[in-house]
């Protein structure tokens, strides 16, 4: 059965869905005029701008909430991996790939704002589901995607996230006397396991007490801790290069140069290079899955494509500011190892496994000692953010399959079975969920971008619209039934 769901895993995140994906991002910019250029400064505006209501949230919350799902692990072994097995060049494509995922980010999410509807509580809820079934017709299809979403976001990823949280926390014990001694045991219990479950029971109370206070609570969370933590990690790529500053050029260099083939020692490397640079891009920024639309819908703004722009800026801060820290942190220190096709062609950290240990290493050729306490503190943030967005993705569905109703025991059962598998998940090898977890993304992926690619139409219409009116000196407001957009009935009541 393991064997079955490697290779079904594989179909899934095959090169097809690294094409459509790139594909899809190529075309949207083509479609768009290349907004994610054009709008940029609107973009930053809008980011900082806009008021919640009793209905919805701010702008920048729901930003802050679509980022804290996007900002995960990903970001510091995600990125890292990609170079492993990419070389530097895959920098250069992960870069290309949150350009060109801007254009889809604002396409999903302005689908996201469009179709969204009012749940039975009062609050704002929207998605992947909520547009197929109302923009496309296809019940059938939506339900699918709701299915995937709930299977994934609320009961295995968050176990992932879980684990990489109690392993880092025990990777930092094991390099530090601060912690206790986990060599013995505790309570009759191995002491690394007894620690881990601890971690996860720390981590599953916390959980608790944000996602039973619901959106409100969550977004509020998420508009702290987010920046906080984007900018602390951003801060210390900064400094590192600073003390590197000598080889930043080089750097630099081996990048493009790895990324078109040209450099002798990355080559042969290009076909892996564009491969994982555009999958780690992907897998990173998220744009295209139908992740950033749930939050994207629960913003209270005056026209749909407000949350486009806003939500394509988060591409960018995502890729070109979270990603590219952790890439500059190890190339600049020249903290990695690289594989090709077995063989290793560089190995500048023997014995580590590519992922968040070459950050490590990066930071203590810097700062000797803070690798892995730092990379468990930022890991720790990453992953917990993530897990409240992964709550808030599986709720907005549960609630999609209920009629677009919060029903009560339901979403009690979600909570409790999401608290579970944190607990389960820090205490558990996360091979096979990561496993389970990416069937279930790769599915939302494959689904939501064969829709957006079907339905963009309205969200082209409301980009003009939105640029005519702003051309007009006014604030911008919507009327779906003026435009032709047909089923957008939150926006016709409201209107």
């Amino acid at each position: 059965m393991e064997a079955f769901f490697v290779w079904l895993n594989s179909i899934i995140w095959s090169n097809a869905l690294i094409a459509l994906c790139l594909g899809a991002g190529l075309w949207f910019s083509f479609r768009t005029r290349f907004m994610q250029v054009r709008g940029f400064v609107e973009m930053t505006r809008l980011t900082f701008s806009g008021q919640k209501s009793d209905a919805g949230v701010s702008s920048f919350q729901a930003l802050a909430l679509s980022m804290s799902g996007r900002i995960g692990i990903g970001n510091i072994a995600g990125v890292a991996t990609a170079i492993a097995f990419g070389g530097p060049g895959a920098v250069f494509w992960m870069w290309v790939m949150g350009f060109l995922g801007a254009s889809t980010s604002y396409i999903e999410c302005t689908l996201g704002q469009i179709y969204k509807e009012k749940d039975n509580e009062g609050k704002y809820r929207g998605g992947p589901a909520y547009y197929i079934e109302k923009g496309l017709g296809l019940k059938w299809y939506a339900w699918a995607f709701a299915l995937a979403t709930i299977a994934a976001a609320g009961f295995l990823m968050p176990g992932v996230q879980a684990n990489a949280i109690a392993d880092s926390a025990t990777n930092f014990c094991n390099s530090t006397t601060v912690c206790p001694d986990l060599s013995g045991q505790w309570l009759g219990m191995d002491a690394v396991f007894a620690f881990k479950l601890v971690i996860g029971i720390v981590v599953g109370l916390m959980l608790a007490a944000i996602i039973f206070g619901g959106l409100k609570r969550i977004a509020l969370v998420a508009e702290i801790v987010v920046p906080f933590m984007a900018i602390g990690y951003i801060l210390t790529a900064v400094i590192i290069m600073a003390l590197n500053i000598d080889f930043l050029p080089t750097m630099f260099k081996i990048i493009f140069e790895s990324a078109f083939g040209l450099h002798a020692g990355f080559g042969a490397m290009l076909g892996q290079a564009i491969i994982w640079g555009v999958k780690r891009g992907i897998y990173a920024n998220e744009a295209g899955q139908g992740t950033g639309p749930h939050a994207a819908a629960a913003a209270e703004v005056s026209h749909p494509a407000k949350q486009g722009y806003v939500q394509a800026w988060a591409i960018y801060f995502d890729t070109m500011l979270v990603c590219t820290s952790t890439a500059f942190i190890v190339l600049a220190t020249g903290m990695y190892n690289v594989e090709f096709n077995g063989s290793l062609l560089q190995e500048a950290v023997p014995g580590v496994a590519a992922g968040a240990g070459f950050v490590q290493a990066g930071i203590d050729t810097v700062l000797p000692g803070w690798g892995n306490g730092f990379v468990a503190v930022a890991l720790f943030f990453f992953a917990f953010t993530t897990i409240m967005a992964y709550y808030y993705m599986a709720e907005t569905n549960l609630t999609y399959v209920n009629g677009h109703k919060v029903r009560p025991m339901a979403t009690l059962m979600l909570r409790l079975g999401i608290i579970a598998m944190v607990v389960f998940g820090a205490v558990r090898t996360a091979e096979m969920a990561w496993t389970l977890g990416d069937i279930g993304v790769g599915l939302m992926a494959w689904l939501n971008i064969v829709a957006i690619l079907l339905l963009q139409k309205p969200a082209l219409i409301a980009l003009r619209d939105y640029e005519r009116q702003k051309k007009l000196g006014l604030d911008p407001t919507f009327d779906p039934d003026a435009l032709g957009i047909k089923n957008a009935d939150f926006w016709r009541k409201r209107g």
